[in-house]
């Protein structure tokens, strides 16, 4: 049976704390299950669209699988804009996040988070550790690289619009092609239909263009604060880390350190031909993935 045949979808309308309407998509296996359901955060201008592929992989594993959860951030997606882009932080999207696990009735949950939807988890480890049964951080870590950031905030610069979603993946291609060499034309393809969206006949980025104001004083000399007592607080549970071999976001030495300040329960799988952020469902991240919900039997 195809993969789209054996799940059940639903889509999730609700109102956060301020009253803002934000979306959230619940992937539900065939079959009934009781085992701790997987709630995917996505990276600063991204969606949970783009979590479909490893979505579909781990609500079909032939054993444990899984409800999984695909939340818009507010201002991203099918999540309302915020008339007050003072209200794109962190700290709002953490309670956002907060809020959706009170509709669902959601006590805990298998997190993963990519880029600043890991940067979520390691606020939410401080604030409500019991809720986070384990978590996958994918290519983020409690030191940021700024470099990495620089390029993030200039490749999202707003303005950007395309014909069509073929021009949008081989902008794609062209911006990012030295980072990710190993995808193909229907990963790139893939890729500009998860981030864009169709708008008065053209194709343009599909997230608030003022969630981005934070970061335009950022510099090359701009000191980040680290996040270690925050990661050491996530880490008391397990914890899979995700790192793309050519990431400008997490280093190999902070990953390593990750690791070793997991005292076991943090393992890392290096995603070769990629940057950040590696995509979920190609190899071997994909399979790191479901080997580690399956070890660790979360219920």
């Amino acid at each position: 049976m195809d993969q789209g045949q054996a799940l059940r979808g639903e889509d999730i309308l609700f109102a956060a704390n301020d009253g803002l309407a934000l979306y959230a998509r619940d992937i539900r296996p065939a079959a009934e299950t009781t085992l701790c359901p997987v709630i995917c955060l996505p990276g600063l201008s991204r969606n949970g669209r783009d979590f479909d592929g490893i979505a579909r992989m781990i609500a079909t594993a032939p054993k444990g699988a899984r409800r999984v959860i695909l939340p818009d951030s507010r201002g991203r997606g099918r999540s309302a804009r915020d008339p007050d882009p003072t209200h794109y932080t962190v700290g709002q999207e953490l309670a956002d996040l907060v809020r959706l696990m009170e509709v669902l009735s959601l006590r805990r949950a298998v997190f993963i988070g990519t880029s600043r939807g890991g940067i979520l988890l390691h606020l939410l480890a401080s604030q409500a550790p019991d809720t986070i049964a384990a978590c996958v951080l994918n290519d983020i870590g409690p030191v940021i690289e700024t470099g990495g950031l620089l390029a993030i905030r200039d490749a999202l610069k707003p303005g950007r619009t395309f014909i069509d979603f073929a021009a949008a993946a081989e902008a794609l291609r062209v911006r990012y092609g030295r980072q990710f060499p190993g995808l193909s034309e229907a990963d790139w393809a893939e890729m500009a239909r998860a981030i864009h969206t169709e708008q008065d006949g053209v194709v343009v980025p599909d997230f608030d263009p003022a969630i981005m104001a934070p970061f335009a004083t950022l510099t090359a000399e701009t000191v980040l604060p680290s996040a270690w007592p925050n990661y050491e607080a996530l880490a008391r549970k397990p914890v899979l880390v995700v790192r793309g071999a050519l990431s400008d976001i997490l280093s190999e030495e902070t990953a390593s350190e990750m690791v070793r300040r997991g005292e076991g329960r943090a393992r890392l799988v290096t995603v070769p031909g990629q940057g950040h952020v590696p995509l979920l469902h190609t190899e071997p991240a994909a399979s790191a993935i479901l080997s580690f919900l399956a070890t660790n039997a979360i219920d």
